[in-house]
């Protein structure tokens, strides 16, 4: 599903990147750990094509999405891929609902069909009594909830989170490591997560360890 070759990235003169090798498989759960400057966040940002690599090419799903121009890029970023970060990202001022339904409305779908998919994530994910909350009512576990439905609207294949479970106590961090295993099960998606959380990483289909750009 995730092919890496050879990437490589450098912010002036520090190399932060060195010549990434990696193949993911469909429906892999594949944890991301190491130091922090070890490059991992760089690293998911150009899988997530948020980021270009100064060489190297990346594939996903057999397309390499770094040939592809900018307006289809941009399209594909947005069905394909779902982004799950530390810090959720929700606009304060639409209801949980409506922060879900986002990428929908990006992606031109029918409004009735992007909000009918937004309520049944939000059901699934134990929040159709917060489905008009706007996040300042919402706890952090719930507000991160959101973001993975938000993440998931566009039926991506495949879902990238970024110390997702970085701000959230052990009850909601716990909760939150089994869903993303649900979702492989019940959706088939692939997720890759960058984390510190030795638990999350353990319990991963693969573990990888990244030190100055580099996995070992």
């Amino acid at each position: 599903m995730i092919k890496a070759q050879n990437i490589t990235k450098s912010f002036g003169l520090l190399q932060v990147l060195k010549g990434i090798n990696l193949t993911i498989d469909k429906r892999e759960v594949v944890s991301i750990v190491g130091p922090s400057g070890a490059g991992k966040s760089t690293f998911l940002q150009i899988v997530g094509t948020l980021s270009k690599p100064d060489s190297g090419k990346i594939f996903i799903d057999g397309i390499s999405v770094f040939e592809l121009k900018s307006d289809k890029l941009a399209a594909f970023r947005n069905l394909r891929i779902g982004f799950v970060f530390q810090f959720h990202h929700l606009l304060p001022e639409f209801t949980a609902v409506e922060n879900v339904c986002i990428p929908g409305y990006i992606a031109r779908k029918s409004k009735s069909v992007v909000e009918k998919r937004a309520k049944e994530l939000l059901d699934y994910l134990g929040l159709s009594e917060r489905l008009t909350h706007k996040p300042g009512e919402l706890s952090g576990g719930e507000q991160q909830r959101v973001a993975v439905a938000r993440a998931l609207i566009n039926e991506p294949a495949v879902i990238l989170a970024d110390e997702p479970s970085g701000n959230l106590d052990t009850h909601n961090r716990n909760e939150l490591h089994e869903l993303f295993f649900r979702l492989r099960n019940e959706f088939g998606q692939t997720i890759v997560i960058v984390t510190h959380d030795n638990n999350l990483a353990a319990r991963s289909d693969r573990k990888l360890v990244m030190i100055d750009g580099q996995i070992n």
